[in-house]
């Protein structure tokens, strides 16, 4: 049976990969410090025999009792709202737990995929972005604690590839959502459900005419299997390339979920990208994977999950 371990395995993608591999048959570990993972995420899989969680920081060293044949690092805070509240364990999480989680891929002869994200491509000035595009960043603004350092973990894993042959994989992650993101999360979709729940208007930061590119987090998990298992030796954008703004996207929750509200405009925060969409021919051609899952069916799945939580803790 093979094994994998699962950094950040309480989160809101790295839970959706622990649901994966078990389906998949394999052997499950996952670890998080739960700063931000939530153990009501995992705890459906806690009688499964081929499943055990941790609860680590994988900055401090990781010692466990297995060989895994694949590693999967989601160890990070992700939430615009946690670069504010916890810089310096963004930080340390991604700088720090990335070395850590290298030595010990390394150690014990295991494939690895890194989470990186389309921050690393900054404010951009093309649109869509590639895997060859090196972005239009800023080194000190509060964004930067997230982005800057995945652009360090790239850097490092991409050295560790060439110095000591170490099999990593980088995956480019833009915005995901779906169900087990944090209510609180701050990203767009998360607010605007739960403000629809409660009976608010809706916030808009800007003006509304910055643009995403929304994947459901089902689709994500598959583009990270496929990347993970693949001969891939570059990084890879794995996103949904249809393009929304973020009025539309109000709006179309608005038509979906039956909001009588209205909108609020509020400053647009510092260094928040004007544009995020993706190349992913690469992902096409390499990996044979694109997503399937449109926003409307996807928004549907993520308010249902948002309407039982929020009924199940109010």
């Amino acid at each position: 049976m093979k094994k994998i371990l699962i950094t950040g395995g309480a989160g809101f993608i790295g839970s959706h990969l622990c649901d994966f591999f078990l389906k998949k048959g394999f052997f499950v570990v996952a670890l998080d410090n739960l700063i931000t993972g939530q153990l009501s995420n995992i705890t459906h899989n806690s009688k499964i025999k081929n499943f055990k969680f941790f609860e680590l920081d994988i900055t401090t060293k990781i010692e466990l009792d297995y060989e895994f044949d694949f590693i999967l690092n989601f160890a990070s805070p992700a939430s615009p709202k946690d670069f504010d509240r916890i810089p310096f364990k963004i930080i340390e999480s991604i700088a720090f737990g990335t070395k850590n989680i290298l030595d010990f891929a390394l150690k014990h002869n295991s494939k690895l995929l890194i989470a990186s994200t389309s921050e690393v491509y900054g404010n951009p000035i093309t649109n869509p972005q590639s895997e060859n595009y090196n972005g239009n960043v800023s080194t000190t603004s509060p964004r930067s604690v997230y982005d800057e350092s995945k652009r360090f973990a790239e850097t490092l894993a991409s050295t560790y590839a060439r110095e000591y042959n170490l099999d990593v994989k980088i995956a480019r992650i833009f915005n995901t959502y779906g169900p087990r993101m944090r209510r609180d999360d701050g990203r767009v979709i998360p607010n605007f459900i739960n403000q629809i729940i409660e009976g608010k208007n809706l916030t808009v930061y800007g003006d509304g005419n910055q643009t995403r590119s929304f994947c459901y987090v089902d689709d994500l998990v598959v583009g990270l299997y496929k990347l993970l298992i693949s001969d891939s030796k570059e990084p890879v954008n794995l996103g949904n390339p249809v393009e929304n703004s973020i009025n539309n996207l109000a709006n179309l929750c608005y038509k979906l979920f039956d909001s009588k509200k209205n909108i609020i405009y509020k400053e647009l925060p510092i260094d928040d990208p004007v544009k995020r969409r993706p190349n992913i021919d690469l992902a096409i051609n390499k990996l044979n994977w694109e997503p399937k899952i449109n926003l409307k069916d996807g928004l549907i799945k993520t308010y249902n999950y948002f309407i039982k939580d929020y009924n199940n803790n109010s």
